[in-house]
């Protein structure tokens, strides 16, 4: 027994360290296993810190707590954002807790914890309390989960934060936008991943390079957003000096009360490159140099003044009695008395001062001061100001052509009646009044507006050819060779049919309501856009002068028309009755009238003074053109559309002042060319 006495006693000796071993690893166990939970606690005690800002936030104080929910990660706070933004989020009014809600249909309302998603009680509506961020927390709260949606399976997720990023974008989004580029599938969201990240760089980026590289790949880019990025980096300050320094990146030598010239010597003009001329004048130059305590302060005549008024002791300033400076020459030399003795600060003159600011240099410095990153900036705008000239120019003659096409549908009936009969119809607008009417009253019947489109055509045709028949039967066949007869008649009928159609319809406007594939444009890039209704009238436009030209060259009706415009009374000789065939006529052309109703109508108010609109726009087609000619009156809108939408785009403040100067073109142009741009031989013509 005594052999194994030291070993026992060594156990002894051991036995308390190997039971504190075992305490702390048994510490250290309990710790691993518990560091969840206490991470879990830490986002709430995380959000019970912030609290106060989340229940009453603002976009300019809710930042410092988003920051520190967004650090805190993962997918319990992506969830706590998605809920805070669509303004699901609540807490319990006794002790702040924040809860998710879910409504049962008793009313009750049952708690989800923010932590595991678990429910836990149910609570009435007077419990608990509802947080609504304002819009500027929203998008807030939107930037904030960047990090969190531009991983998202989901794309429309992706594309919503890549919005709610460009509305907030800051520096550290640029890796995200890198990492989320190499794993995007979708070619558009991918491209426009590219995009933010060019802006991203351009507008965080340090190497010099890379912006280089990016403000390069903008080129040909005609968004507003890429000129927006370019435009900051051409800002510029003014500076004042009596030598211009070396090692700046210069913008621009400034020549006060001359036009500003760029620094490549261009004369400055207002663009989207930058570089707008500034107007310096003389005194506001001075100035600067005053401010740079280059050249005294100037005195103002109120200084002067102030200055003799000080000076005045015993009714004299020096020599001078002060009852004697009685006008401006003793004023002035009483105040050099006082610059002499030193008592008065000189008084600088135009000429002086001319010369003082002849003797600087006033130049203006952009303020990035990277010459390659200017530059680069710079021809990229140029080339993006030349293309969006042109595509202008490309809109402003696509409106022209689009006002044309209504030109052309207002007038060619006008134009028929006008050169086959020689009749001033003023009644013609409310033809083109009661198409739009027609057109309005089959979408009453027929809710299908692309069927009630195609019904409404014929439909409108119909009416109108019918009240036309009727009119040229009831007055103006007893009114022919009576010019101004009929255009009186014409136009009381224009009058009364007007309270016709405010007795029937009223007086508020009606809806003729376009089909859904006529909505919207076609957008060929972000300056050139053409809605679809235009394009949907200029196919009507060339549709209908085919369908004229036919009419007109290939059928019977066409070549009486024909014979009848160019010498009726042959015609006549040869069996033809000129009679029928005015009221045919005159029926055919309120019927086109009515066609081109319809289609103003689709973009236009329906009401009773519709056609007022448009039969002084018509009258003037007619004239320009060519009476009684088809491929006059197209002409003559051709020309009409796009010179009133030249001389808009010049004042487009004043549309009234662009009609008058049509009105004084056309008095003008009918002066050298009385039959218009085709004239038409034959009755028409010589009347």
């Amino acid at each position: 027994m005594e052999t194994y006495r030291p070993l026992s006693m060594f156990l002894e000796c051991l036995k308390p360290s190997f039971l504190g071993c075992c305490m702390l690893v048994a510490i250290l166990l309990n710790a691993v296993v518990f560091v969840p939970s206490a991470a879990a606690q830490t986002f709430e005690n995380l959000l019970a810190k912030h609290a106060p800002l989340i229940h009453k936030s603002s976009s300019k104080t809710v930042a410092p707590a988003l920051s520190e929910i967004v650090d805190f990660g993962g997918s319990v706070v992506q969830k706590f954002l998605l809920t805070w933004r669509s303004k699901d989020l609540y807490f319990l009014k006794k002790n702040g807790q924040f809860v998710y809600v879910k409504k049962l249909g008793d009313g009750g309302m049952q708690l989800i914890n923010v932590e595991t998603g678990a429910a836990f009680a149910t609570v009435n509506k007077a419990a608990i309390k509802q947080i609504k961020p304002n819009s500027g927390v929203r998008a807030k709260i939107s930037a904030s989960l960047v990090p969190f949606l531009l991983a998202s399976a989901d794309h429309d997720e992706r594309a919503a934060s890549l919005d709610a990023l460009a509305r907030d974008f800051n520096k550290s989004h640029l890796p995200l936008l890198g990492a989320a580029i190499k794993t995007e599938t979708n070619v558009v969201l991918k491209r426009r991943l590219e995009r933010a990240y060019r802006f991203g760089l351009i507008g965080f980026g340090l190497d010099e390079d890379a912006i280089e590289a990016a403000i390069y790949e903008l080129e040909g880019d005609l968004s507003l957003e890429t000129r927006a990025v370019l435009n900051p980096l051409l800002s510029d300050k003014l500076y004042v000096a009596a030598t211009l320094p070396a090692g700046i990146n210069l913008a621009r030598v400034i020549v006060p009360g001359k036009t500003t010239k760029l620094a490549d010597g261009k004369a400055g003009r207002q663009s989207i490159i930058g570089g707008a001329p500034v107007e310096l004048s003389l005194e506001a130059a001075y100035n600067m140099l005053v401010d740079a305590a280059m050249s005294p302060a100037l005195v103002s005549v109120k200084a002067r003044n102030t200055a003799l008024i000080d000076a005045v002791k015993d009714g004299r300033i020096g020599v001078e009695e002060a009852a004697g400076l009685d006008n401006e020459a003793a004023r002035n030399a009483a105040y050099s008395s006082l610059v002499l003795n030193g008592s008065a600060a000189e008084m600088i003159n135009q000429d002086a001062l001319r010369r003082a600011v002849e003797g600087a240099v006033f130049y203006a410095v952009y303020d990035n001061p990277s010459q390659k990153i200017v530059t680069a900036a710079k021809t990229v705008l140029a080339d993006i100001e030349g293309e969006v000239n042109f595509y202008q120019a490309i809109d402003l003659l696509v409106d022209g052509l689009s006002l044309a096409s209504i030109c052309f549908l207002a007038a060619i009936g006008l134009a028929i009646t006008f050169g086959v009969m020689g009749v001033i119809n003023m009644a013609h607008g409310e033809f083109i009044m009661m198409g739009a009417y027609t057109g309005y009253v089959v979408q009453l019947f027929v809710p299908n507006y692309t069927l009630s489109l195609l019904v409404a055509l014929p439909a409108a045709f119909a009416v109108t050819f019918a009240a036309g028949v009727v009119l040229e039967r009831l007055v103006i066949q007893h009114l022919y060779k009576r010019p101004l007869e009929t255009l009186l008649a014409t136009f009381g009928i224009s009058i009364a049919l007007q309270q016709i159609a405010k007795n029937i319809f009223g007086t508020q406007a009606r809806p003729l309501t376009s089909p859904d594939w006529l909505d919207g444009a076609w957008a060929i890039n972000d300056v050139l856009a053409i809605s679809n209704i235009r394009i949907a009238i200029f196919m009507l436009g060339l549709v209908f002068l085919a369908m004229l030209i036919f009419v007109m060259k290939r059928t019977r009706f066409g070549l009486d028309t024909r014979a009848v415009t160019q010498n009726p009374a042959m015609a006549s000789s040869m069996g033809i009755n000129p009679d029928r065939i005015n009221m045919l006529t005159f029926g055919f052309g309120s019927g086109i009238a009515g066609i081109a109703g319809v289609a103003i109508g689709l973009f236009s108010k329906v009401t009773s003074e519709l056609g007022s609109d448009y039969i002084v726009q018509s009258f003037m087609t007619v004239v320009v053109g060519g009476v009684g000619n088809i491929w006059g009156t197209l002409a003559g809108a051709a020309l009409i559309g796009t010179l009133q939408k030249g001389i808009e785009w010049l004042n487009p403040s004043n549309t009234l002042a662009a009609q008058t100067y049509m009105i004084i073109f056309i008095i003008l142009f009918i002066q050298f060319r009385p039959r218009g741009i085709v004239a038409l031989k034959g009755r028409a013509a010589g009347d």
